[in-house]
């Protein structure tokens, strides 16, 4: 069985327009909900084992607040093809790892973090949210290589409005 983990970085600052998009931090609201919902990821069975998030500051900040929170030392590596708003970019990635990640928690970005969500395990899940998390598992025997629209069960949504109410 495999897992694989999707975590939308949390809301970022627009405050600054002269900022590439890569260098847009994260804003007030950003910063409480990466503390408010670290517990409620771990909670949901996120190993926190093999981390890759896209180089986007708001990205890499959601992970390092989170691992702040929850007062573990998280490590990640950054990949540059997580910095995308294509889930194609997202599935030839995934093809790429290597067989003994089981359980990669990949941060990055909408629309193609709900789009890869949705082909992955054939949902219906209009958007992921900022710092939305998601769980996807592959029950069956399947290769990274051969990953494919179908093959996973969205079995955790965690959506921090709908927590928070």
């Amino acid at each position: 069985m495999k897992k694989i983990h999707l975590l939308r970085h949390a809301k970022s600052s627009w405050k600054d327009s002269t900022l590439t998009d890569m260098d847009r931090p994260l804003n007030k609201r950003g910063k409480r909900t990466c503390r408010f919902m670290a517990q409620h990821i771990a909670q949901a069975g996120c190993s926190f084992e093999y981390i890759f998030s896209s180089p986007a500051l708001r990205a890499q900040t959601t992970i390092e607040r989170i691992g702040k929170t929850l007062e573990r030392d998280l490590c990640w590596q950054t990949a540059g093809q997580l910095f995308t708003f294509d889930q194609e970019v997202l599935f030839a990635w995934c093809r790429t790892l290597d067989e003994t990640v089981r359980e990669p928690l990949l941060i990055g970005h909408n629309p193609a973090l709900t789009e890869f969500c949705n082909t992955l395990s054939n949902s219906t899940v209009k958007n992921i949210p900022t710092c939305g998390y998601v769980q996807l598992t592959i029950e069956q025997d399947c290769p990274w290589q051969e990953l494919a629209e179908g093959v996973a069960e969205l079995t955790v949504l965690l959506r921090p409005k709908k927590l928070m109410q």
